[in-house]
């Protein structure tokens, strides 16, 4: 069996794939690139660097299973994928931790202008009187998505002592009472949030999810954080509201074009941006790794891989 891993990962994944596969890290290549050398290997291995467009999968005629390291899968066309019998695998778990501890620094860096002052003092000037903060306890914290994300967000967030409340169609009442949180509807959900966070992934039905109509209805002293996907939030909308003091501030980890070396977000002092670094953990890297390699064995040996996210039949023979 031969394996492409065509963007970077953990080293203890790739040990896992040496012990039962030819492997071959080839990072940086182009869509012309792949498509020359993806006829010659069973499995392809990315994170969301790499776009599997359904070119790739066609000339990819031995390919068995396409495993994305981490979670989100909307760099693959899964729909050809399955089309085509290929498994996809990704891993859901890897990245829960580190995307919501990314989270929660995120809001208080808003909360306290971390990221302002520390620029300012490093400039050498000492201005103490204009970075007022805020405290989070006692506010509200709107999770849009009460995931597997959401969920660990929500847990940080009632250590803070802050009240949660969530919008999520998908998830139970049970399930939210539980975790003691409240479950909303969106609209209730922007009219009360002190701070709102994302947590749910990019489809047609979520994207622009949050708009101009829908920044319309939020306090001015709203904070919106999102570290899921950058397509869910209208980035002009944002900006525009964020200019005009009808939103207090954003941290935005995630972009509608990635990479981003430009963005209306980077104009506004008052917008924080990371380079995706949610899931940018040594932690997380190793379990998305190791996760991702596992399964693609599994497939190699006609079992059912643990996070198949499509469901194409799987010979008995390979």
């Amino acid at each position: 069996m031969k394996v492409l891993i065509a963007d970077p990962i953990s080293n203890e994944g790739i040990d896992i794939l040496r012990n039962y596969a030819q492997v071959d890290v080839k990072t940086g290549l182009k869509p012309e690139e792949i498509l020359s050398t993806i006829g010659d290997y069973d499995a392809l291995v990315v994170r969301s660097q790499t776009q599997v467009s359904a070119e790739i999968i066609q000339a990819g005629k031995k390919l068995q299973v396409i495993a994305r390291a981490g979670v989100g899968i909307d760099n693959i066309d899964v729909d050809e994928a399955t089309r085509r019998g290929i498994v996809v695998v990704n891993a859901p778990n890897a990245n829960t931790i580190s995307a919501a501890e990314h989270t929660i620094a995120l809001m208080l860096a808003l909360a306290r202008n971390i990221p302002q002052a520390n620029a300012v003092l490093k400039s050498g000037v000492w201005r103490r009187a204009d970075f007022m903060g805020t405290e989070v306890r006692g506010k509200t914290l709107g999770i849009i998505g009460l995931g597997r994300v959401g969920s660990e967000v929500a847990r940080c967030a009632q250590g803070l002592e802050m009240k949660v409340i969530a919008n999520d169609p998908y998830i139970s009442a049970d399930y939210a009472r539980n975790r003691q949180v409240e479950l909303v509807s969106l609209k209730q959900l922007l009219k009360e949030s002190d701070f709102i966070t994302l947590h749910l992934t990019l489809t047609p039905s979520t994207k622009g999810l949050i708009g101009a109509k829908e920044l319309a209805l939020v306090k001015p002293t709203v904070r919106i954080i999102n570290c899921a996907r950058g397509g869910l939030i209208d980035e002009e909308a944002l900006a525009k509201a964020v200019k005009e003091k009808r939103v207090a501030g954003a941290a935005i980890d995630v972009f509608a074009t990635e990479p981003a070396t430009k963005s209306i977000l980077f104009e506004e002092a008052n917008i924080i941006v990371t380079p995706h670094l949610g899931a940018s953990t040594t932690e997380a890297q190793i379990v998305a790794a190791t996760d991702i390699a596992e399964q693609v064995i599994e497939v190699f040996k006609g079992k059912p891989a643990k996070y198949a996210v499509n469901a194409p039949p799987i010979s008995a023979e390979t």
